[in-house]
């Protein structure tokens, strides 16, 4: 767990999230396949999970349209350990080998990926939104710095014009 002043606030956060988005039914229908192709999120608690399990070479820096917060995800196959552009979404998640995800059941399967299933139509977007603020918050932007120091990329925020992912 990310450190925090309080020691709780975390986990308060990932389990009230899980708890609004739980898993879908395993599917493997042209619908639920046509997810992978754009990698799902994990809760910043499960990508600090996923880096402490070696996979932070597999993941991918996306950035907020508004550039003041970042987000790590599964990345685009050949795009891991870079910043998340579209010359790479056509080429679908790097976790996705010969259309199995090869995340699936394991615990590092983002929360994004679980929740997402064809009987769920339209509610992608809220889970999406609620990722989205969990990474806006301190401990994912702390998870950012962390990551971007660890790959190498924190030298080339300024380059891409991301230096306020440095605060």
């Amino acid at each position: 767990m990310l450190p925090d002043k309080g020691g709780k606030w975390v986990a308060a956060i990932m389990g009230e999230i899980s708890g609004r988005f739980p898993p879908s039914e395993p599917c493997a229908c042209e619908t639920c396949l046509a997810f992978c192709a754009r990698p799902g999120w994990w809760a910043v608690e499960e990508a600090q999970r996923a880096l402490g399990g070696g996979l932070g070479n597999r993941m991918m820096l996306e950035v907020a349209p508004e550039r003041t917060f970042g987000v790590l995800s599964p990345a685009f196959k050949g795009c891991e350990g870079l910043i998340a552009t579209n010359n790479y979404a056509r080429n679908g998640c790097t976790f996705l080998e010969n259309s199995k995800c090869s995340l699936h059941g394991s615990e590092f399967q983002p929360l994004e990926c679980r929740f997402c299933h064809h009987t769920r139509q339209g509610q992608g977007v809220l889970c999406h939104g609620a990722l989205e603020k969990d990474w806006a918050r301190p401990h994912g932007r702390q998870l950012v710095r962390r990551w971007c120091k660890q790959t190498g990329f924190w030298d080339l925020l300024d380059a891409f014009g991301l230096p306020q992912l440095k605060k």
